[in-house]
């Protein structure tokens, strides 16, 4: 790899000027640009700026592939290439290629990873990379804007066809890793484009972090109902200004009054962030995992087991128990469901417990960043059952770390 570090003098000379009446023309152009006609203004501002040309590449569903938005080029491997690279670590790479250079910049709104820019140039310097990361940041933001609208967007990332569960729950999904200054949540579901009774969520409001995830009764439509219901009362109570026990009460009540016959399994959480305090709810669910100083902390976050959530009449619970503990900073919790244990090798061998957390642990241990050491764990996950789930598959890990602030 090339170093990408600016030089100490950098500065703009004749050949870096920058026309800034073209530039702002060009951006007016590149907000109002449907998003199939992105890659047109994204070279041109690219050229304004002393850049050479650039194209955008956006990570499919599954983050196995980095899809060009230019529908007459082939996709790129996260796996195995320059532009993987940059996207994996969420830092620029440079590598030569056809007597010049190109500059792969992640393209990241907030804490989520969208994919990357590739800009090629003749040269580089500090005032080039400068410009250069300036442009990813300006484009993450349009993506992020467009992608809420645009049909094209959704379709050209993905590489299989969804699933009508799967299409109506993700719509409820919210971005799969946001994060603050002293906190970061972020989540993977499987099978992507075949999920039915499997749903998370995660919202930070102040400095407060709401982390949720869900397992409905059944793989079908109304599974997935039954998640979109439960996501959407937890929203309209937090929205409210419910706390912990209203936003339960609330997913309980709502579940019971419009699909009576129907439950899920779940844990809600809530993160102080600034003072590190953890209050919980398990609805008949896995119990989350607590993984500190590299370890995990067996049964640190177990309770009594309650009733699941969205039982009516009598056998709907009188209170619910919320429990409470103090975090220390770098830790991890883990929130997952149980098709992820579940999953079977050929030879009928569990994915298993130990497997899973020790998987997270070393991934961490690497230096591995918790968005990219789920990606990886998903996909070793799908790799042991050779990509024929049994179940769906929901994780959903954040992380404290007031050290940042």
């Amino acid at each position: 790899m090339i170093p990408v570090s600016d030089p100490p003098h950098a500065c703009s000379g004749p050949d870096t000027a920058v026309d800034e009446n073209l530039l702002e023309d060009l951006i007016i152009e590149a907000q109002t640009a449907l998003p199939v006609e992105l890659p047109a203004p994204v070279k041109r501002c690219a050229s304004a700026l002393g850049l050479g040309t650039a194209l955008i590449y956006l990570v499919d569903l599954q983050q196995r592939l980095l899809i060009p938005l230019d529908e007459e080029l082939d996709p790129l491997p996260v796996s195995r290439s320059s532009g993987g690279w940059a996207y994996r670590t969420v830092s620029p790479h440079v590598a030569e290629a056809d007597g010049g250079l190109i500059v792969w910049m992640p393209l990241v709104d907030g804490a989520e990873r969208l994919g990357v820019l590739e800009v090629r140039t003749v040269t580089l310097d500090g005032t080039r990379m400068r410009r250069t990361r300036m442009l990813a940041h300006l484009f993450a933001m349009l993506i992020t804007s467009k992608r809420a609208y645009s049909d094209w967007l959704a379709a050209r990332t993905r590489t299989a066809t969804m699933r009508l569960p799967a299409e109506m729950l993700r719509a409820f999904l919210p971005p799969p890793t946001i994060g603050s200054s002293r906190c970061v949540s972020t989540a993977v579901l499987e099978p992507a484009y075949g999920i039915a009774g499997d749903a998370f969520d995660h919202s930070v409001v102040k400095n407060i972090l709401h982390t949720m995830i869900l397992d409905a009764m059944g793989h079908d439509l109304t599974a997935g109902l039954t998640t979109s219901v439960a996501m959407a009362a937890a929203r309209n109570a937090r929205r409210c200004g419910g706390d912990l026990a209203d936003v339960v009460s609330a997913v309980d009540q709502a579940l019971a009054q419009w699909l009576p016959d129907h439950f899920c399994t779940g844990v809600l959480c809530r993160l102080d962030a600034e003072a590190g305090v953890l209050r919980r709810v398990n609805c008949g669910h896995p119990p989350p995992l607590l993984i500190r100083a590299e370890r995990v902390l067996a049964g640190a976050l177990d309770t009594p087991p309650q009733p699941p959530i969205g039982l009516a009449g009598a056998l709907a619970p009188a209170a619910r128990q919320v429990h409470e503990t103090t975090l220390e900073p770098g830790d991890c919790v883990l929130l997952y469901t149980d098709g992820v244990v579940e999953a079977r090798a050929a030879d009928g061998a569990e994915f298993g417990l130990d497997r899973f957390t020790d998987f997270i642990i070393r991934s961490n241990a690497a230096g591995q960043r918790p968005a990219e050491v789920l990606r990886l764990l998903i996909h070793a996950i799908l790799d042991y059952q050779r990509n024929q789930l049994r179940d769906d598959v929901t994780i959903l890990l954040f992380e404290w770390r007031p050290q940042y602030r």
